[in-house]
């Protein structure tokens, strides 16, 4: 569905604006029709939204959205509790429910109104709340849509957590190596150079090394950043082959995999709980799987399901899911249960990425440890060698 804003002659001329939701402008044309409005302009609702340095976090989504439904549910105007939700929120979300809530006064959906934001709130969120509006009740939709992006939060939280000590370890390993390098061994090469004699092959590798870090440093670092940024764009235009790379390295692969396997089928399930249409279930539970490689595996598997497949057999030949949910989901779909096995298989999916993270954390972290000490022990090895050299003159 897309957001078209409108303006349209009422039978006593009388010119209305506002915006609705439809597929394309003709439908929409014709539903204003319906209406008794005779359209003068209908166009796709301009995207304007502000470019975001830093978004909202998933939790303060989770929060606002969770307000909402409370106060929806609770028999509050949709148009004033996204006011009393606009003034609790924090500053990142402030002007976006504002707009949102100026749409949904002319005339547009919530739904149509959190998708205006361009990629502010995130796809499940809005599928869950046009399910919602379609017939399960908007509160409903809302709950779900809290829930979906609570338990992403937690997830995002857990992994965030296992990878804490690893790259606290780097980054204070990284800056005493270049503590080293760059006060401690120039002082001992002043030193060395004063008395005038041979230094070993290691010693004059360090000094060399040394000296290389502080005359070029800054430019080593500009070059480092300049090719950081060069990668990323790169990357970004190729974001589906990198994705597709990531996901068939060994144990990254199976940890990415499993991660957007919790995320789509918790998308998945809760979209059809809602009685969501299988084919828009799984467009949206595509997009919210967060890996371009899994999104096009689905998406494979949309257009066998559009064809007359089974939703597990179109997963199994398009490889969307591991092995384990997709014995879930064809349980679900021999029993009737299919959204309740598919938030399981979530839950499963996210517990095993867990694990699997954890073993690569505990591989990850005495790597690192021997990785400095190298560095360290050849720096002391370096200078003893040059002190033990030494003649006496």
């Amino acid at each position: 569905m897309t957001a078209f804003r409108y303006q349209a002659a009422r039978a006593d001329g009388a010119v209305v604006k506002g915006v609705l939701d439809a597929t394309s402008g003709p439908e929409a044309a014709a539903v204003l029709s319906g209406r008794g409005l005779m359209p003068l302009k209908v166009e796709p609702e301009a995207r304007a939204s502000p470019r975001r340095l830093f978004g909202p976090s998933t939790r303060s989504l989770a929060t606002v959205i969770e307000g909402l439904s409370a106060l929806v549910g609770a028999g509050v105007p949709l148009e004033h509790a996204l006011r009393v939700a606009q003034r609790a929120a924090p500053a990142t979300l402030r002007e976006a429910l504002g707009r949102v809530a100026t749409r949904v006064r002319e005339g547009s959906s919530l739904g149509a109104a959190l998708a205006a934001e361009d990629g502010l709130f995130p796809g499940v969120t809005i599928g869950l709340v046009r399910a919602g509006e379609r017939g399960v009740g908007l509160d409903a939709g809302l709950a779900q849509a809290a829930a979906q992006l609570d338990a992403q939060a937690e997830t995002g939280a857990r992994i965030r957590a296992a990878l804490a000590y690893p790259m606290i370890l780097a980054l204070v390993g990284t800056l005493s190596v270049g503590l080293i390098v760059l006060f401690v061994v120039p002082r001992f090469a002043g030193l060395l150079a004063d008395l005038g004699q041979a230094l070993p092959p290691a010693t004059r590798l360090l000094l060399a090394a040394s000296q290389m870090a502080r005359d070029w440093g800054l430019v080593i670092a500009a070059v480092t950043g300049v090719g950081a940024i060069a990668g990323g764009r790169f990357i970004a235009e190729r974001r589906a082959a990198w994705h597709a790379w990531l996901l068939g390295l060994p144990l990254v692969g199976s940890i990415r995999h499993a991660v957007a396997t919790a995320r789509a089928a918790r998308a998945l399930g809760a979209l059809l709980g809602t009685g969501t249409p299988a084919l828009a279930a799984l467009a949206v539970a595509a997009e919210a799987a967060g890996d371009e490689a899994v999104a096009a595996r689905l998406g494979r598997a949309r257009d066998r399901v559009a064809e007359g497949a089974g939703l597990a057999a179109a997963l199994e030949a398009t490889a969307g899911f591991p092995p384990g949910t997709l014995q879930l989901v064809a349980i679900g779909e021999g029993s009737g249960r299919l959204p309740a096995l598919l938030a399981r298989a979530a839950e499963l999916e996210e517990r095993d990425a867990e694990r699997r993270l954890k073993t690569l954390v505990t591989y990850l972290e005495p790597a690192l440890i021997l990785a400095f000490a190298g560095l360290v022990a050849f720096v002391a090895a370096a200078l003893l060698q040059a002190v033990y050299a030494l003649r006496p003159m």
